[in-house]
């Protein structure tokens, strides 16, 4: 279930974002949280199964062109390969598909390409 991020969740969506390869720097990984925070365009999501958080998804809405922006997406390494990326992009084009067309960035392209 996708679920939308809070602070009191800060913890774990950093430790999952910090899995990505261009998020690892401590600090960009700081200003990738705090425009998540405040951002009205830039949204996080999380994945939660029972009472695990197992993913990441932050999007960034573009109101002008009608796009839903995948700027991130990650998954705890133990859960990989489990289909629940591909879940979570399902989740954001459900969320979305009546007013926005939800495109990658050049960091999630190959993985939304593989989620059509």
């Amino acid at each position: 279930m996708l679920i939308r991020f809070k602070k009191s969740m800060e913890k774990i969506a950093m430790g999952l974002l910090s899995f990505m390869p261009e998020e690892k720097d401590v600090k960009k990984l700081q200003q990738t949280m705090k425009a998540y925070e405040e951002n009205d365009a830039w949204q996080l999501y999380l994945w939660k199964e029972e009472e695990d958080v197992l993913g990441a998804i932050g999007i960034y809405i573009d109101e002008p062109s009608q796009k839903v922006v995948v700027q991130h997406i990650s998954v705890n390494p133990s859960h990989r390969d489990l289909g629940i990326g591909h879940k979570m992009i399902d989740a954001v084009r459900s969320s979305y598909q009546d007013n926005y067309q939800v495109k990658p960035n050049d960091l999630t392209e190959d993985f939304l390409k593989k989620c059509e």
